[in-house]
């Protein structure tokens, strides 16, 4: 078994983490492209990297996240390189009015280079549909991919009704919302439809056919290819579509709050129904796996914690403060009556109650006086709430089931926000008859702040007690399913484990020989006094460690904006560093992070590139990948300053990258001799 496999081997590797969009290549056009890999593989060997991570590359439609796919199968269409085509042999015009056109932008716009792609492939493939649609009949080359490929015809389908049905969701489709795999393998074969569906397959075909070559090539340069595989797939998807069973529709994915997001997130993705999945030997899994596997070595588990337990909201909410994990141990009605609190006391614990003079208040705030001050709050107490008798308190109207719903009363901003922050003001989530999940914010609800200073003790003591035998259904689930994957395939696994990570997580990791990663500026001891840094000898062999991941700022903004530089100074051993990032900076602590004990040493292609002055934008912002929690045509889409020709040509980046790569581990700190006598 190679070194670069699942057991733990001497060898240390040195790697580059870049989204295929955003290589500049000789022959790509406006955007990165698979054979441009070709390229960047000759570039990384002069450098010392072994390794290459890149971002998801499935098809995602028109929406530029690649965490945001159509198809957990199917490759993304704007990273084929259609002039490499064997149909491109007449269209050298329109081939280069796209390079003319596109090329030159400092990030490249996603949406307008897709959909001329799309549309030049459309005229390449109309010229050429009756060539193609020979080669797809029995025993021609391309009836022989689609047998090895059988994800294509429900793919091709989908895409094709969804084309139909002016991109929208699935979910808004006038026909065939819902199917089966018989209505699929019908419209696949209606002759009508042939010369459609082929389109799309004639697509796949040849981005397989110019990802493979681009991975042979990287093998051929002994460097190994890491791949991402998100947990989750967009509900509007080809695979929630045709396999709506392996999925809980009605709930959201997200994560839990935090420092970055108090709101919590809430990503619209649907979860995984495991109990489902589980009757067929989860198969989908097994086949995305097998896909995987033709073109990368190593892959990353995209939120490996989804595997063990997820959070979750409700789809009638739009933030997750009311989310919940699944799964979990609930607290029951039985439980909360066994620690004296009665049928009154639990609902006043698990339901919002709004004192009158909050709502009126909220409006006064917001300018209101008078008469426009009466008639917003007769609107508030009419649509969204219900009286409890004759006290001077109220209840949300039953009718009413989350975030979306008072959003969607068209109430007065300062009324419509008070209840927003009113919804979630609560110490128990109720999400199914008498089963209840302690909020996030639960210490801070009008209800924990009711109870006696006995009931908190008791309470504490119930909610410690469930999130115990909660971790146990975690570490059972989690080791269940991460085994199915580790056993599926010979590629190393390696696991974004990023969050609030419970305790069976790493040890979970470790047995199945699973890569954890490890942000360097994130990981710190957080629970000791000045949260120290955890010391790069003290990194886990079996872990990545990074200086910056895509959605967080690069090491060079994070520096000038955010770090504690003398802190860190003191961290790595250094009696201060510039206050703004140079090469220097960069060198000093690559250098330190490049000692740690990690199997995989891997950095993000903007702080490799910032060893040299020579490219530097002029904000560091604008380096970035991505901005989570914003939607914007600047995600997604970030390229490399200058062309890989052009960065192979500075020969002090490819010095100092190689004196990077050949830094050795950092020697262990002796402990202090013990005293005599």
């Amino acid at each position: 078994m190679s070194a670069y496999q699942k057991e733990p081997g001497p060898e240390r590797l040195t790697g580059v983490v870049v989204p295929i969009g955003a290589l500049r290549g000789n022959q790509s056009t406006g955007v990165g492209e698979f054979l441009d890999l070709i390229e960047f593989g000759t570039l990384c060997k002069k450098m010392g990297i072994r390794l290459i991570q890149i971002l998801p590359v499935n098809d995602t439609g028109y929406e530029s996240s690649p965490y945001s796919a159509l198809t957990a199968f199917a490759l993304h269409p704007l990273y084929l390189r259609i002039e490499a085509m064997p149909e491109a042999a007449n269209y050298a015009a329109p081939i280069a009015e796209l390079k003319n056109q596109f090329e030159k932008e400092v990030r490249f716009p996603y949406l307008q280079i897709l959909r001329a792609k799309i549309k030049l492939l459309r005229e390449m493939y109309g010229a050429a549909e009756t060539r193609i649609g020979q080669k797809a009949k029995p025993g021609g080359p391309l009836a022989e991919w689609i047998a090895k490929n059988p994800w294509v015809k429900a793919y091709a389908v989908y895409r094709r009704l969804k084309e139909a049905h002016g991109e929208k969701s699935w979910k808004e489709w006038i026909s065939y919302r819902d199917v089966s795999s018989e209505d699929i393998e019908t419209l696949w074969n209606d002759e009508r439809l042939k010369g459609e569906h082929l389109f799309w397959v004639w697509i796949q075909e040849a981005l397989d056919a110019q990802f493979s070559k681009a991975v042979e090539s990287l093998k051929a340069e002994g460097i190994l290819l890491e791949g991402d595989l998100p947990i989750l797939m967009n509900e509007d998807s080809c695979d929630v579509w045709a396999h709506p069973e392996y999925f809980y529709l009605d709930l959201s994915a997200g994560a839990p709050p935090d420092m970055y997001s108090p709101q919590g997130q809430n990503w619209g993705f649907p979860t995984y129904n495991w109990q489902t999945q589980e009757k067929d030997g989860f198969a989908w899994w097994q086949n995305r796996l097998k896909i995987a596997e033709k073109y990368y070595q190593a892959y990353r588990i995209d939120h490996v914690l989804g595997f063990f337990r997820i959070w979750t909201a409700q789809r009638t909410d739009t933030s997750s403060l009311l989310g919940r994990y699944v799964p979990y141990t609930p607290i029951t009605e039985k439980d909360l009556k066994a620690l004296g609190f009665d049928s009154g006391r639990i609902r006043w614990l698990s339901q919002p109650h709004i004192p009158t003079g909050e709502v009126w208040d909220s409006l006064k705030n917001s300018g209101l006086e008078g008469n426009p001050l009466n008639v917003e709050a007769e609107r508030v107490f009419t649509f969204a709430l219900d009286r409890i008798g004759g006290e001077e308190l109220w209840m949300f109207k039953p009718g009413l089931r989350g975030e979306k719903d008072i959003e969607a009363l068209g109430l007065h901003p300062g009324a419509a926000g008070y209840l927003l922050r009113a919804w979630t003001n609560r110490l128990f989530l109720e999400y199914e008859k008498g089963k209840f999940f302690p909020v996030w914010y639960c210490r801070n609800s009008r209800g924990w702040a009711s109870l006696s200073e006995e009931e908190r003790v008791n309470l504490e003591g119930l909610l410690k007690k469930r999130q115990q035998d909660s971790e146990k259904n975690w570490e059972k689930l989690g080791a269940k399913l991460l085994k199915v994957l580790t056993e599926s395939s010979s590629m190393l696994p390696c696991a974004e484990d990023l969050g609030a990570v419970p305790e069976c997580v790493p040890k979970t990791l470790g047995k199945l020989g699973i890569l954890g990663l490890r942000v360097v500026r994130w990981f710190r001891a957080w629970d000791k006094p000045g949260q120290p840094y955890i010391p790069f000898e003290e990194y886990p062999e079996l872990s990545v460690c990074t200086p910056s991941v895509h959605d967080s700022s690069s090491l060079r903004e994070w520096w000038d904006h955010e770090a504690d530089k003398q802190a860190f100074c003191d961290f790595i051993g250094e009696p201060s560093l510039p206050p703004i990032y140079n090469p220097g900076v960069a060198q000093k602590i690559l250098k330190k992070m490049a000692e740690s004990v990690s199997r995989f040493r891997v950095f993000p292609i903007q702080d490799l590139l910032h060893l040299s002055n020579r490219w530097y934008a002029p904000d560091p912002a604008s380096e970035r990948i991505n901005v989570p929690g914003t939607v914007s045509a600047f995600n997604w889409t970030y390229r490399l300053p200058g062309t890989i020709e052009e960065i192979a040509q500075d020969e002090e980046l490819l010095r100092m990258v190689q004196d990077l790569a050949a830094v050795q581990l950092a020697p262990k700190k002796k402990a202090p001799a013990k005293k005599k006598g």
